[in-house]
């Protein structure tokens, strides 16, 4: 369970200054995007890891910056200098991290390869290389587009875009913990199961039937936590929540919403709304009371949003009326996006129970 009251959840303000990155430093644009560089220190094997009940990692998103395709993403590469910071600060404790999780809107539009090598897999490659650690993208809109067809042709050049930047990084292709020609994957640490969903096709069946296989055959003996990362959050309170209600949001209230109660996943980790926000879902089944706690974390570099008002979750409590859902929104962003900064969050595990670290980078 996550800490819900002040002093449990810390918010540190670090102040990022990161040397300037001149453009005949970016490597040259091409019509070809070539992978992210692994991680110096690799992820272990699931079966490594299956003693470890204590670890930490960082959860962003939302990176896509002004300049994409024709610069480095100036407020992304404060965010990454102060995850590096933080990586070597705590290398060699108890809470090392053990590798960075994005949910999504890596550049303006993820279809045209040069945003991506010149703006932004410079500034991963020095994640994976300098603070040697994994790194794992979901997909947000920007990345692939908003189309609902498969065959969409944005959908399709955005992910042969995705997936040559990430060849190295998420599960080869015909892994069991990847759905074949998706952007959805798992992958375990520890005590704990990770799911990155497209959200941009919250109806497709065929992913919502791998994951909820996935959540089926999962050993709760040794996965006590599970987590799901994604772009497009079922609340919030920005432009693209408050009184607005996207298709996507809809969807995932609707369909997974009652499939992650049903598995007691414990996190879920988001983006699109560029700021941050926190929300409690509380519900109760046959096995006792649970929590599920909702993270926006979308300070990544893009221009940063301001709360416009509380979304309308009359029908969605009334949905879950029989197992008593309930909805705290426990953390508010400012109404002024002044006063929103760029953000990551140190997420920590501890058994079976999980804090976190929101880290201020700078204010928009």
């Amino acid at each position: 369970m996550i800490p819900s009251r002040a002093g449990l959840v810390v918010a540190i303000l670090v102040a990022a200054a990161p040397p300037p990155l001149a453009l005949a430093q970016v490597a040259a644009t091409t019509d070809s995007v070539s992978p992210i560089k692994p991680p110096r220190t690799p992820l272990p094997s699931e079966s490594a890891t299956a003693r470890i009940t204590k670890f930490s990692f960082i959860s962003y998103g939302d990176t896509r910056g002004r300049h994409d395709g024709t610069a480095i993403q100036a407020e992304h590469a404060m965010v990454i200098e102060s995850m590096l910071s933080t990586i070597r600060r705590v290398a060699g404790t108890p809470d090392a991290i053990r590798f960075v999780l994005q949910s999504g809107d890596a550049v303006v539009n993820g279809s045209v390869p040069s945003q991506l090598t010149v703006s932004y897999l410079p500034l991963i490659n020095r994640l994976t290389q300098e603070g040697g650690v994994p790194y794992f993208l979901a997909v947000g809109n920007h990345d692939v587009g908003n189309s609902i067809d498969l065959a969409d042709p944005r959908r399709v050049s955005g992910l042969r875009n995705y997936f040559a930047a990430n060849a190295k990084l998420i599960p080869a292709e015909g892994s069991p913990r990847r759905l074949s020609g998706y952007p959805t994957f798992a992958f375990g640490y520890g005590n704990t199961l990770f799911i990155a969903l497209d959200s941009n096709i919250p109806d497709d069946d065929t992913q919502f039937t791998w994951v909820r296989s996935r959540l089926q055959k999962l050993d709760r003996r040794r996965y006590k936590n599970i987590v799901v990362f994604f772009h497009h959050p079922p609340f919030s309170s920005g432009p693209h929540g408050g009184a607005t209600l996207e298709r996507q949001a809809a969807s995932i209230r609707l369909t997974w919403m009652p499939l992650f109660r049903l598995y007691h996943v414990k996190l879920l980790l988001t983006g699109h709304e560029h700021f941050y926000e926190h929300w409690v879902e509380r519900w109760v089944d046959a096995s006792g009371p649970h929590r599920m706690d909702e993270i926006i974390t979308a300070g990544g570099g893009a221009p940063l949003y301001k709360y416009t008002g509380e979304p309308d979750l009359t029908d969605y409590l009334a949905s879950g009326s029989a197992n008593t859902v309930a909805l705290e929104h426990l953390v508010r962003p400012s109404p002024d996006s002044a006063g929103n900064p760029y953000h990551y969050v140190v997420v920590h595990v501890y058994g079976e129970k999980i804090s976190l670290d929101v880290v201020g980078v700078d204010w928009g």
